[in-house]
């Protein structure tokens, strides 16, 4: 095993100034993700420097099988944890041949919204929550809790330490370091309420790369896991019964929101939201009746409420930003399989572009 490991690890530099490029994609089911390999000549530090490819479409329910092909455009580009060196990892949304997005491709319509002279001059800053699960690979059951049993009841295992309370920090850690090499701004991390559940936050971070990001971070776990033998589950209520859901809390905010006078914008932003809680909701997730039920940290599905420092509302407002009169609020209801594309831009468009 230590000369496979030496291989996997060999530095493509001493010999050769190609680089491996991993490309990266959505899968037909909006969430799965996708990726390949291939070589260039040379160091590439801008996606514009990359050539578009293509897949099989017909193997990813994206096409038929007739009409198989998708192509796929660079977009962002991150450092490789896993090969290193100058070797890169590549977020790329998917087109027909015509140039058309497929409709799995949600990076296309977030990005004519972020592009929107009035949402850019905002300078939209996200920090998204990320919740999920790891489960154990033969049983889908989650680690740390005895097969076909449960563990105590919550209470010892939010942010906890010990062998009987925290369950796979080591999967959690690698990830965290991994993220950072790559360059992507997670800013930290923690473990959930329910055993065997774990959260990371990427941000503030402006506007379309936030969701780039968390779709990489994501693609980075679920590699780490893959390495670990462990499945990585982002259903928003993975456990029934008396245990917490997952979630993907968006904390966001404007530079109107920012400045002097920002709590009064915020006010008006939440109630923009409100307005549009049905159409928010059917974007946010799916399974996420599952979870919000009003219990549990949340607010119920079909209410919509906002307060300050309220984990059981829609919206949450922080002490800081009353009191400072200004800053950002906190978005609770999406669900941890949901699209960051989808979520960000749409909060955007809401709040600055939207006219009730």
């Amino acid at each position: 095993m230590s000369a496979l490991a030496d291989l996997i690890n060999l530095d493509l530099s001493d010999s050769s100034e190609k680089i491996i490029a991993e490309y990266i994609w959505i899968g037909g089911s909006g969430l799965d993700m996708r990726s390949k390999a291939r070589t260039l000549p040379g160091p590439v530090k801008d996606p514009s420097e990359l050539p578009k490819w293509n897949y099989d479409g017909s193997s990813t329910g994206q096409a038929p099988g007739d009409d198989s092909e998708v192509i796929i455009y660079p977009q962002a580009i991150f450092k490789d944890p896993f090969r290193r060196g100058n070797n890169i990892l590549v977020m790329c949304d998917a087109y027909t041949p015509a140039g058309e997005p497929i409709p799995t491709n949600k990076r296309h319509a977030a990005a004519k919204i972020f592009s929107d002279p009035t949402v850019a001059a905002e300078e939209t800053w996200y920090g998204i929550e990320q919740e999920y699960t790891l489960l154990q690979k033969d049983t889908k059951w989650p680690v740390g809790w005895p097969v076909g049993g449960f563990p105590g009841p919550q209470g010892p295992y939010y942010c906890g330490v010990g062998a009987d309370k925290a369950f796979g920090r080591d999967i959690v850690d690698a990830h965290y370091k991994a993220c950072l090499y790559a360059g992507i701004n997670v800013s930290g991390t923690n473990g959930e309420v329910m055993p065997g559940q774990w959260e990371f936050q990427v941000g503030p971070t402006v506007g379309i790369a936030a969701a780039d990001q968390v779709w990489v971070a994501r693609y980075i776990l679920e590699r780490i896991t893959e390495l670990a033998g462990v499945v990585l589950s982002l259903d928003p209520k993975p456990i029934p019964g008396d245990w917490n859901g997952a979630g993907a809390h968006t904390n966001y905010s404007t530079k109107s929101m920012r400045e002097d006078g920002g709590y009064e914008i915020i006010k008006k932003a939440i109630e923009k939201l409100g307005l549009r809680h049905k159409e928010h909701i059917a974007a946010y997730g799916e399974g996420n009746e599952r979870r919000l039920t009003g219990k549990h940290e949340t607010a119920d599905i079909n209410t919509f409420l906002w307060g300050v420092a309220n984990r059981g509302a829609s919206i949450r407002v922080g002490r800081d930003t009353e009191k400072d009169g200004k800053g950002y609020f906190e978005d609770r209801r999406p669900a941890s399989n949901m699209d960051p594309y989808t979520v960000t831009s749409m909060v955007a468009e809401t709040t600055i572009l939207w006219k009730p």
